[in-house]
């Protein structure tokens, strides 16, 4: 059990390539085929994260790849819909500029050895985001109700990502404080 959370983290990394080929030939990005793979590979971020908490094996593998196939996921899924003229220009720039600052974000606070964790709100986004994407894959152009799933889940995303920066900048400013004190 305590390999299991971090094998559906790999499968879940080899399933990005798989996923972004039959995407990308999908004619006008609907593909029942790639919504089933983006959908399996969307269930097993909950539940290696559920059996990782459940069973305490939690690692720093998991700590590292587990975000890094979600955004990757999110993120292909994303690019190649926008291709697809599924998604506005503006779902790109936004979901990839959110993923950069906080990977920089998370950089610099992991330089000065704080670790965050995931919160609730993040995860709500996380699984609006990828419930709308696989809708829209599975649905097909002439259905727009998906967009307004994802960008519900898009808008929580960005609070999420404002929620960590502000708690970052906090910490960092905690710290100055604390350094000149004792200077």
């Amino acid at each position: 059990m305590r390999y299991v959370p971090n094998a559906l983290t790999i499968a879940r990394l080899v399933a990005i390539p798989i996923f972004i080929v039959v995407l990308w030939e999908a004619p006008s990005g609907h593909s029942v085929t790639a919504a089933i793979i983006f959908g399996l590979a969307s269930i097993t971020d909950w539940f290696d994260g559920y059996l990782a908490r459940r069973y305490q094996v939690q690692s720093r593998f998991g700590r590292l790849a587990d975000p890094l196939a979600d955004r990757l996921l999110i993120d292909s899924a994303v690019l190649i819909l926008w291709w697809h003229d599924r998604l506005g220009w503006l779902a790109p720039v936004l979901i990839i500029g959110r993923d950069i600052a906080l990977l920089l974000g998370l950089r610099v606070a992991a330089s000065r050895g704080y670790e965050l964790s995931v919160i609730y709100l993040g995860k709500t986004a996380t699984a609006l985001l990828m419930l709308g994407l696989g809708l829209m894959m599975l649905v097909g152009p002439d259905y727009h109700w998906p967009e307004y799933v994802f960008y519900v889940g898009l808008f929580l995303a960005l609070v999420a990502g404002a929620i960590y920066v502000v708690t970052v900048r906090g910490r960092i400013r905690v710290e100055r404080r604390r350094g000149l004190g004792e200077a």
